[in-house]
């Protein structure tokens, strides 16, 4: 009885002593690290056929969707659904809690197909990528766009109008739909750069900033440059740079040319291309062409309503894989540019 008595109370000394050494470990570590979510934003997961559970946890920690692997394992083990996942592409938010990761996983939505319009697409590029992404034909997509309600400022002209981003494609979509959503985008982002207000502050009407934008996201691809661009087009429309060899109101640019001409192939001109009767040719016309010359993403659009002050009056691109352009406020400047393009040229096929 004694042994008995001795035995008994070890055991319950290691099953106190136990518990408060768990408990004391549970205070120091604390729970998985997790996100209070519900997120933001969005971000492309696969799954593939025979990943683990810890290997899921892994691939959503390095995409930025949970917090830790750990937390997912966690969730995962609470979810009796969770061994159901099935392989696939997924789209989740970043930063989600991750009882929400696995209940998104779980209820198997993979992704949708997308259909994606670039920045700089005119109306018939957009028409075409609608037709071969959707699998719609090109004229109920054509049919869509003209019936769309436009904003007053459009003057009934969809060009620069349809927003350039990705867009999802559901399995009933219709043309009507995908246009109502891209005329959507371009609102919402129009109201967010303030359009209207901002072309009454250059004295320009909303459509002739777009246009400004539309002709900077044709003739620039870097972001940091376009603020840049848009002056020069301002500082050429004013006369500013006339005294530094540029007619007044001319804008000599070969992305208004090559939509004139409708041709895409080169990023230069020819001298045929620049006797184009085209109103859109700013070669021979002065001032701004008719209207947009293609859609302008955000950025682009910003860049119209805000452009630099530093004097420019011309830029050319110097290296046609990186984007590189140099600015130059004197016609002597842009030939010393102009050198910088030729010299890389003699060793580039991009010319």
């Amino acid at each position: 009885m004694a042994s008995i008595a001795v035995i008994g109370g070890l055991v319950a000394g290691l099953y106190y002593g136990g518990s408060a050494v768990l408990d004391s470990a549970s205070d120091m570590f604390g729970e998985a690290e997790d996100y209070p979510g519900p997120g933001s934003g969005e971000v492309t997961i696969t799954i593939e056929s025979g990943d683990s559970l810890r290997s899921m946890g892994t691939t959503l920690y390095e995409a930025g969707v949970v917090a830790s692997q750990d937390a997912f394992l966690a969730a995962a083990d609470a979810n009796p659904d969770s061994t159901s996942i099935q392989p696939g592409t997924y789209v989740l938010a970043r930063e989600m809690r991750a009882a929400d990761a696995v209940a998104s996983l779980v209820s198997g939505d993979t992704a949708r197909p997308r259909l994606t319009i670039p920045e700089g697409f005119r109306v018939r590029q957009v028409v075409a990528r609608v037709a071969e992404q959707a699998g719609l034909p090109p004229e109920q997509v054509k049919a869509a766009i003209d019936a769309a309600p436009l904003p007053e400022y459009a003057e009934g002209d969809p060009e620069g109008f349809l927003f350039p981003a990705r867009y999802e494609l559901p399995d009933d979509v219709t043309a009507e739909a995908l246009v109502k959503q891209m005329l959507g985008r371009f609102n919402q982002t129009a109201g967010k750069v303030g359009l209207v207000d901002g072309a009454a502050g250059l004295e320009y009407t909303p459509r002739e900033v777009l246009t400004v934008a539309s002709i900077v996201q044709r003739e620039v691809s870097n972001t940091e440059d376009m603020p840049q661009v848009a002056e020069v087009i301002y500082n050429r429309l004013n006369g500013a740079c006339e005294a530094n060899g540029v007619p007044k109101r001319r804008l000599q640019m070969d992305s208004t040319v090559h939509y004139a001409v409708d041709d895409y192939s080169s990023v230069f001109t020819t001298a045929e291309m620049r006797q184009s009767d085209s109103p859109y040719n700013t070669y021979r016309v002065s001032g701004l062409p008719p209207g947009p010359i293609a859609s302008p993403g955000e950025q682009a659009m910003a860049a119209a309503l805000n452009p630099s002050s530093e004097g420019n009056c011309y830029f050319v691109a110097v290296n046609l894989e990186t984007g590189e352009t140099r600015f130059a406020a004197t016609a002597a400047e842009h030939a010393q540019n102009e050198k910088i393009l030729n010299e890389y040229c003699r060793k580039s096929d991009l010319c």
